[in-house]
């Protein structure tokens, strides 16, 4: 017999989530926060991105999905206008305002049109993601298609070992990085979801290439009731890119803001991953006001170059 019901659980999260927000591990973020003060000396996953798409010595774009109903096109179009440098893009949206082709099934001729039309914006792709690597099988083709695309890194979902084992072996053949992405913490107890949190990624990193790492949703973070700046110290190493989010409270329903006007410690994170030696990217995703939403995407880059300034 199950000792609590789906209704009494949710009605506990509620109690709770204010005392999580402070730590999935406390022990291990007391460790982590004790060196938050000082330069990290441990080497972070280097994209090898050029500085002329940097901004505040960070590379800043988008994740596509912030333009989800618009095209491949239209979206660098949109990340361009905004100010953004870099670009995640995902599968499954429409290739351009005349072609319905999705993002992952482009042909040689259609990935020799995206490379134009991010050159005409100036805009570097450095991510593909999130995307399903359930199967070996799976996985290779995912691989093989990233390797067309020329993007250092892959963003995905695995949630076991079984899955990283296979996948591990794919970034070791290809060269190209694997970054685990976070989604909220599930309402049922009884979920194998695991990836929300952070200590089960790090769980999952331990000891394999360190071209694995992690994608850090920092509004998912909140979400989980979970501490972005924590998080950040303890995934120290393995932090391959963001998913920068600001919220506007700290809630499991919570909604994307503009950054520094939420509850999301955006200037914190930002902070940490200077003292990290962060050199990944940070994709801006920005899920609100979704047809209109450019020049709210300008404002959260615009947070970012103003940060970078008053160092």
């Amino acid at each position: 017999m199950k000792i609590l019901n789906a209704s009494i659980f949710r009605l506990l999260t509620v109690f709770v989530f204010a005392g999580l927000l402070t730590s999935c591990d406390a022990q291990t973020y007391e460790q982590t926060a004790a060196n938050s003060n000082s330069n990290s000396t441990i080497e972070s996953p280097n994209l090898n991105i050029p500085d002329e798409y940097k901004i505040g010595g960070f590379a800043v774009g988008t994740q596509a999905y912030t333009f989800n109903r618009f095209t491949v096109f239209e979206a660098i179009e949109k990340t361009a206008e905004a100010g953004g440098r870099i670009i995640e893009l995902y599968p499954g949206q429409r290739f351009k305002p005349d072609n319905d082709t999705p993002m992952n099934s482009l042909s040689n001729e259609q990935i020799d049109e995206l490379f134009a039309k991010l050159d005409e914006h100036n805009i570097s792709l450095v991510n593909y993601g999130v995307v399903g690597l359930p199967d070996a099988e799976t996985a290779r083709q995912v691989f093989e298609y990233a390797q067309k695309l020329g993007v250092p890194a892959i963003t995905s979902n695995p949630n076991t070992h079984e899955e990283m084992d296979f996948i591990e072996e794919l970034v070791q053949e290809f060269g190209i990085m694997m970054a685990i992405h976070n989604h909220p913490r599930p309402t049922d107890p009884d979920s194998e979801y695991m990836i929300w949190d952070p200590n089960h990624v790090a769980d999952l990193l331990d000891g394999r290439d360190p071209r694995l790492g992690i994608c850090a949703d920092t509004g998912h973070w909140i979400r989980s009731g979970i501490s972005p700046v924590e998080a950040l110290q303890l995934s120290e190493g393995r932090i391959i890119s963001l998913h920068l989010k600001d919220v506007d409270r700290l809630d499991r329903e919570a909604e994307d803001v503009i950054f520094g006007t939420g509850a999301g410690d955006v200037t914190g994170v930002l902070t940490e991953l200077r003292r990290q030696n962060f050199a990944g990217h940070i994709s801006v995703e920005y899920e609100s006001n979704w047809y209109n939403n450019v020049p709210d995407v300008a404002q959260n880059i615009g947070f970012i170059r103003g940060w970078a300034a008053a160092q």
